[in-house]
């Protein structure tokens, strides 16, 4: 058994090539081999968002707080709320984030297949994001 206690794993930013805006990711666990679950909280600041991106395993989102964006691709751009639970299937291309004026947080859980949790694809553009 192992215990992580709260706040003694740092905050780190969303990285550029990956996320739009000011994102803040808080890590929540990573399972020791042979286990292959990770999971974070990820909060996004009204605006920001993840770039396309998908999941070999897929994802679980849980939203906690704020308000949200989640958009497959060829899809509609859905709402989501505090204790909303999102599946996203392997290989979906999708997105999430924040709606432009208000900001969200979720836990997102998802496996790792061959070490690699996420596929990471091209920027959300401003004109899809306001779709």
């Amino acid at each position: 058994m192992e215990i992580k206690r709260a706040g003694s794993r740092p905050s780190g930013k969303g990285p550029a090539e990956w996320f739009t805006g000011a994102v803040r990711i808080d890590p929540l666990f990573e399972a020791p081999d042979p286990g292959r679950v990770t999971g974070a909280s990820v909060t996004f600041e009204p605006g920001a968002r993840t770039a396309w991106h998908t999941h070999p395993l897929g994802q679980t989102l849980i939203v906690t707080a704020g308000c949200g964006w989640v958009q497959r691709e060829d899809g509609p751009v859905e709402e989501i709320r505090p204790g909303d639970v999102v599946w996203i299937p392997p290989g979906e291309k999708h997105w999430h984030g924040a709606t432009a004026t208000t900001a969200m947080t979720h836990i997102a859980i998802q496996e790792k297949q061959d070490g690699k949790a996420v596929d990471w694809l091209e920027h959300v553009s401003d004109e899809q994001y306001r779709a």
